[in-house]
Formats: structure tokens, C-alpha cells, sequence
């Protein structure tokens, strides 16, 4: 089983944790690794689009809202 670790005026001391902490730790975990990479699916999304407008302006084709907004940002 997992422990914590609490500080108690006795001292420190491990405790295990509950089966709902337990839960809790798990949805935290699961709930860090969704935002992760989400947020490395958003900056990908971007660096993509960001090329796009680069090759665009190269080759002197029209850009697309989002392609523009990449550079003015």
C-alpha cells in the first residue's frame, strides 16, 4: 500500500492512505498526464500552423486567419 508521510508534534510519522485518497492520487495523476499533453498537442498545433504561414509568405500565397494570427501575435 502507498504511505504519507505527516509531521505530527510526536514527530514524523508514515500513514497509509485511504482507499479514497488513493482514488484521489490516481485521478490526479491520470488528470496531470491529460493536461500534459494536451498541452503538447495545443504547442504542436501551433508550431504546425506557424510553418504553414512561413511557407505561405515564401511561396507569395494567401494566408489563412489563423496562419496571420500566428505572426501578429
Amino acid at each position: 500500500m502507498t504511505k504519507k508521510i505527516i509531521s505530527t508534534p510526536e514527530g514524523v510519522q508514515e500513514v497509509e492512505l485511504t482507499a479514497e485518497e488513493i482514488s484521489q492520487r490516481e485521478t490526479d495523476i491520470a488528470n496531470a498526464e491529460a493536461e500534459k499533453t494536451a498541452e503538447e498537442n495545443a504547442k504542436t498545433a501551433h508550431e504546425t500552423l506557424k510553418a504553414s504561414a512561413k511557407a505561405k509568405l515564401i511561396a507569395g500565397e494567401a494566408l489563412t486567419e489563423d496562419e496571420a494570427n500566428t505572426i501578429v501575435l
